[in-house]
């Protein structure tokens, strides 16, 4: 495998940065069922900054997403097994009422979750799940409203399902990032069989671009090619399991996973391939090359990428006003290594540096979002799960 680095950005990150050259970390709270039960918040400093861990809830049965509600509402978490609940002062809901059916197994499940960005007014969410169909399962997306009382759901809508279902059980992505125009993109992963992230007539492997009511967008790159789906917005994907769009600049970034090495981030434009399994700075599991290389005429190349992979999670752009030291940068959840990583980013976006936070004190860490208050919210993807608020500290 090649991996020398491209001119224009730093050189990827060999290892994890050192465990001894963190600071003292956090400890882990005792395991809970199905509660809201909180240990005492923990402190540590991140490059002199004071942050502050609090444990929102634990019992969370592997929980994938995380939405904070508007005016202190609580947080919305999805459960990969198939629920949705809310935590709200100090208490864990229980199961919010009126999902559609959904096929839970292998990775896939109830997935990702994303408010409208009218939600204060029109209470709808969208969330991503794999379902049963002919041939196997697939990922789909859904509409819904969310009760005033917070209780159940109604006029749920399917939105969207990829056209080719397979018993494969990995590899359906999947995040949401919901635009201010009424458009939402998701990600779905290859389904474990790479060819089909170059094939234009397959969603799989790709970034996706719907409007609300689940149309095509007449501005998507494909929508009247009659080569390729009209929801594509790029291919060349293998796992996409982050998206998020940055609130300040408006660019979308994906973070997706590789093989061993070759996780990545990206910046999915329309029409664009990102090359997948075509170019990757990863190999195979049984160590042999994948591809042609990690760069060819015609295929994108990543912003940064891992190797070691550390099977990123989600990816979020830290804008608060909580931890200004961070304005910018990348945080990314961490899987293998069970940590938060915060990418250092100069003026130019580029990578400069990774400072790896909670590590090995929670577990696999699955979804990072930025609350409007600047704090940051993960979940932690265990059967025991968590979720944690990270805040200024003293």
């Amino acid at each position: 495998m090649t991996n020398t680095p491209r001119r224009d950005r730093p050189a990827p990150f060999t290892t994890m940065p050192a465990r001894a050259a963190l600071l003292t970390l956090l400890t882990t709270g005792v395991a809970t069922v199905a509660a809201a039960e909180t240990a005492p918040a923990k402190q540590f400093t991140a490059d002199g900054v004071p942050v502050k861990v609090e444990q929102l809830a634990t019992g969370l049965e592997n929980p994938w997403s995380v939405e904070a509600l508007p005016d202190d509402g609580g947080y919305l978490v999805t459960e990969r097994p198939g629920r949705l609940r809310l935590v709200k002062n100090g208490t864990l809901s229980e199961p919010i009422a009126g999902l559609p059916k959904i096929s839970a197994g292998g990775q896939g499940g109830l997935l990702d979750l994303a408010l409208d960005p009218k939600f204060s007014t029109n209470r709808t969410l969208y969330f991503t799940a794999s379902i049963a169909g002919d041939g196997g399962r697939g990922t789909a997306v859904f509409s819904a409203v969310l009760a005033q009382d917070e209780k159940n759901l109604s006029a749920v809508k399917q939105l969207f399902a990829m056209n080719r279902f397979t018993g494969a059980g990995q590899h359906f992505g999947s995040r949401i990032a919901a635009t201010d125009n009424g458009k939402l993109f998701f990600g779905i992963g290859d389904r474990g069989d790479g060819k089909r992230a170059q094939d234009r007539q397959d969603h799989a492997g790709a970034v996706l671009r719907i409007n609300t009511d689940g149309s095509v967008p007449n501005d998507n790159p494909y929508a009247t090619a009659k080569d390729a789906l009209p929801e594509l917005w790029s291919k060349g994907h293998r796992n996409p399991q982050g998206i998020t769009i940055d609130t300040q600049t408006g660019t979308l970034y994906t973070v997706e996973h590789g093989a061993r090495g070759g996780d990545e981030i990206n910046i999915p434009a329309a029409g664009k391939n990102y090359g997948w399994p075509v170019i990757t700075y990863g190999i195979n599991y049984n160590g042999a090359r994948i591809g042609e290389g990690t760069a060819k005429t015609g295929l994108e190349q990543p912003v940064h990428y891992w190797d070691p992979s550390l099977a990123p999670g989600a990816i979020a752009v830290y804008r608060g006003t909580m931890f200004p030291e961070w304005n910018g940068d990348f945080l990314v959840a961490a899987l293998k290594f069970k940590l938060l990583s915060r990418l250092d980013r100069d003026a130019d976006g580029k990578v400069t540096s990774e400072k790896p936070m909670i590590e090995d004190q929670y577990g696999r860490v699955r979804d990072v979002v930025v609350a409007a208050d600047g704090a940051v919210l993960v979940v932690t993807d265990e059967s025991n799960g968590a979720l944690l608020r990270l805040s200024r500290g003293i």
